[in-house]
């Protein structure tokens, strides 16, 4: 069994490295986890003795395949407590992240199944992140970002890049909330910040380019 400890800096390595394949550094690491590099140099020996990375000094650390599938299981169970928190206890979006924090260290696996049939065997969490499946399978996200979609584009929004609680609250605020169809009118050339129609308002709202560089979105066909 893996500590509460051990299961963050995994997740934080499958984070690390969907970014950078070629192996996360040790100041990395320290700087996603709030932490000393000396205390993730101690850690990372620890996960090797595991044989849960592969690990040499000063170099890239990547996720062994024993590795990435409890990695896998850590996000699985924290995205399923996610959408249960939304779905089921009616949290909004922008409160659950740290309450799954806690979660997704619970160990039983009978739990996190029986949660996942109750739900409905869910694709996605609440951010619009992929829940994988019992097996660590999860469907690539087809996704585009909101900067990217052309005037006169009609899309829908599907999740975030930035899911921190300050972002989360901005976009709902504004009604960019997952599921919200909306339509690009116009693009500014000083700013690259766009105007968008959304209908189910009934209004149009300007959308700064930091903003639409975090909206993921999908196209509708």
């Amino acid at each position: 069994m893996n500590t509460l400890a051990e299961e963050n800096y995994l997740k934080a390595l499958y984070h690390l490295t969907v970014q950078a394949p070629e192996g996360a550094y040790t100041n990395d690491i320290a700087a996603y986890l709030q932490t000393k590099a000396s205390s993730v140099t101690d850690m990372l020996k620890k996960l090797s003795s595991k044989k849960l990375v592969h690990y040499k000094k000063y170099q890239g650390v990547i996720l062994s395949k024993k590795g990435k599938q409890k990695a896998l299981q850590v996000i699985r169970k924290h995205r399923l407590w996610e959408y249960f928190l939304v779905e089921k206890l009616n949290f909004r979006w922008d409160e659950v992240h740290e309450i799954a924090e806690q979660l997704e260290h619970i160990q039983s696996d009978e739990l996190i199944n029986r949660i996942d049939k109750l739900l409905g065997f869910p694709k996605y969490d609440p951010h619009g992140d992929p829940i994988p499946d019992a097996d660590g399978y999860f469907e690539e996200i087809p996704f585009l970002t909101l900067f990217a979609i052309p005037i006169g584009e009609t899309v829908t929004v599907c999740g975030v890049i930035d899911s921190s609680v300050s972002f989360l609250k901005l976009i709902e605020n504004i009604g960019l909330t997952i599921g919200t169809l909306i339509k690009v009118e116009e693009i500014f050339e000083f700013d690259h910040s766009l105007k968008i129609a959304i209908p189910s308002k009934k209004t149009k709202v300007l959308v700064s380019q930091q903003i639409s560089k975090n909206v993921l979105v999908k196209i509708k066909k």
